[in-house]
């Protein structure tokens, strides 16, 4: 079961109790989940090469009963919320501009059972929105992890702090990597703009991301099995504050 359906399925379970009295004709929690993750999909703009902007603040709109039914979960049901968009971004690779903020609002257009999500971009020193008519019920901000990426190498973990770090043979080198089968400059690995890209530089044996020849650059993702010579890297990335040796 992935993350996402155990989150869902977690809120269902919480909110139970509360949504499922009354009318048949409903919202339920796990329907707004799905929606909102495709409404990230649906606004998200690539602006740049590996970078594709994703809205985060949202506002649910819901029906006179569905809104009575928000208002008495209120705050924890959108704190799941926001944790169910920010683990779909952070699974598609989007990038937040400003910390994830959902709010339940009233609308007298919808019907039981029928609701609307909107959604904007809004950046984190933006001015906080207009307060939420009729005391609705809005999560805090929650803000996205940072994630910072290591090398996994031969039982050692290397942060790259740096925009370009060197690996090689030569004691030059940024991360020495002792193998006969590598060049003393072997490999270059860039991060900029929240992309991280391994760049060969003309090493005699070639270099290798999950068993593809690197001509020129290949782009990393977490999990990519980098091969130089006989020695195998792995390149993750983790939360911040559990960054790797230096």
């Amino acid at each position: 079961m992935g993350l996402l359906d155990k989150v869902e399925r977690g809120i269902e379970k919480a909110v139970r109790g509360v949504f499922s009295t009354g009318s048949k004709a409903q919202v339920e929690p796990v329907e707004i989940a799905s929606r909102l993750r495709r409404e990230v999909d649906h606004k998200a703009i690539t602006v740049a090469a590996g970078r594709t902007l994703a809205p985060n603040v949202f506002d649910v709109l819901l029906s006179d009963d569905d809104f009575q039914r928000a208002q008495e979960w209120g705050t924890p049901l959108a704190e799941e919320l926001c944790d169910v968009v920010i683990n779909h971004v952070r699974s598609q690779g989007y990038t937040l501009q400003g910390p994830v903020r959902i709010s339940f609002r009233h609308d007298e257009a919808h019907r039981p059972g029928d609701f609307e999500i909107t959604s904007k971009t809004e950046k984190a020193s933006a001015p906080a929105a207009a307060a939420p008519r009729a005391n609705l019920p809005a999560a805090p901000s929650r803000q996205p992890v940072r994630l910072q990426p290591v090398l996994d190498i031969d039982g050692q973990r290397y942060s790259l702090n740096a925009p370009s770090v060197v690996l090689g043979r030569s004691s030059e080198a940024d991360i020495l990597v002792d193998d006969t089968g590598v060049s003393r400059r072997h490999l270059e690995i860039q991060t900029a703009g929240g992309t991280t890209t391994a760049v060969d530089l003309g090493s005699t044996n070639g270099s290798y991301v999950n068993g593809h020849k690197v001509a020129g650059s290949m782009e990393l993702t977490d999990g990519s099995t980098i091969t130089m010579g006989r020695t195998k890297i792995i390149f993750r990335l983790l939360p911040a504050n559990t960054g790797g040796r230096p």
